[in-house]
């Protein structure tokens, strides 16, 4: 095609107006949530008035728990990406992570600068796209653990109720599920195929209810994604496991921590029902309605943990929930943009892949070779 065809002239506009359309509905949603709802759970000069009378240690205190919060997904990162060292995944993350919370779409665009900065240190496509698919993966099999372990907890707490034992057996079927289906994908190819084709029909289908074309073969992305990974999690999935637990309980952490410095005691709201509340809107907050969340976040854990509480501790509940989110979704926005300057400015870290190879040694062997045969 040429400059002047018409439809390569149209393309650029019509993402334009796309991206104009969702800036637009996500600031419609954030508005409406904070002015419109939020009001009604917590009167707002109560919970800024709480949110003053905290004092510099609370705060300070909570700025050193949000900052480890932050420093635990790096180590996620460097168990998916062999050979990556922790500054490096520390600058990635912190200026991806800014882009994802300021932007509309912007989960997308903070990969693109993600791989930006990986390629510039070194690192192949391959490799890369291996290693979001892997701590996407692992993510998600604690947000699908965390529901099914918060109901144990509350089932322990309280009474049994038949709808948190339903609730509890749904969601231990779907885990349970999706662990099974992962490990028999890992298991042989031939398994692997089998499974990708019976999920591609599924997709296929659903996308065919909006009248949408079909995906391809999922069979063969399968077995593509078992040949890619395999080596890596033979190494690497005790590792990856364990950091990414803990960095989802650092960031549960830092929403119990603004908790109790505003004033919310565990006779008020107990630790189990602030965990049950964060495993069900860390649900949620995969749905990418506005940028990181804002908004949908905020009334989901509101409408949670306020549930039975008087007017001022639900406006402390509400002060909280501002409190964590302001250290955990503001904070990474200013450290990103430094992180973004030194990535420019900082020529040393950029290399070859060859020279990643020799960087990294033995490490580098897990994303560069692949295990063959069925195991």
């Amino acid at each position: 095609m040429t400059k002047d065809d018409p439809v390569d002239s149209a393309t650029p506009k019509t993402a334009l107006w796309k991206r104009l359309v969702q800036a637009l509905i996500s600031i419609a949603i954030v508005v409406g949530i904070f002015v419109g709802v939020m009001p009604l759970i917590a009167d707002y000069g109560d919970v800024f008035e709480t949110i003053r009378a905290m004092t510099g240690l609370e705060i300070w205190s909570l700025v050193a728990v949000a900052i480890w919060n932050l420093i635990t997904y790096w180590f996620v990162l460097t168990a998916a990406l062999p050979g990556l060292r922790l500054r490096e995944a520390a600058v990635a993350n912190q200026a991806s992570t800014a882009v994802s919370n300021t932007l509309p779409a912007g989960g997308a665009i903070g990969v693109g600068v993600s791989i930006a900065m990986y390629t510039s240190w070194g690192f192949t496509i391959a490799s890369i796209g291996r290693s979001a698919v892997v701590t996407g993966i692992w993510n998600n099999f604690v947000k699908l653990g965390m529901p099914v372990l918060a109901l144990a907890l509350l089932a322990l707490e309280g009474e049994v109720t038949p709808a948190r034992l339903a609730a509890a057996g749904v969601g231990i079927a779907v885990l349970v599920g999706a662990v099974v289906l992962f490990a028999l994908i890992l298991k042989s190819d031939r398994l692997a195929r089998g499974i990708g084709r019976a999920i591609g029909r599924v997709v296929d289908w659903v996308r065919g209810l909006v009248r949408k074309a079909p995906t391809g073969d999922w069979g063969e992305r399968a077995s593509a994604f078992r040949t890619d990974t395999i080596g890596l999690l033979e190494h690497r999935w005790l590792w990856l496991t364990i950091a990414t637990l803990i960095s989802h309980a650092s960031l549960f952490l830092v929403l119990l921590v603004a908790l109790r410095h505003v004033g919310v005691s565990q006779e008020e709201l107990s630790w189990i029902s602030v965990f049950a509340a964060f495993a069900f809107v860390r649900l949620i907050s995969a749905l990418p309605i506005t940028p990181g969340g804002v908004g949908v976040v905020e009334l989901g854990y509101a409408a949670v943990m306020t549930i039975g509480l008087d007017d001022i501790t639900s406006a402390q509940v509400v002060a909280a929930i501002l409190v964590f989110r302001a250290v955990t979704y503001l904070l990474p926005i200013p450290l990103g943009l430094i992180s973004y300057i030194i990535w420019r400015v900082n020529t040393s870290w950029k290399m070859t892949v060859e020279e990643r190879s020799v960087l990294a040694g033995d490490a580098y062997d897990l994303v560069s070779n692949q295990s063959d045969g069925d195991h």
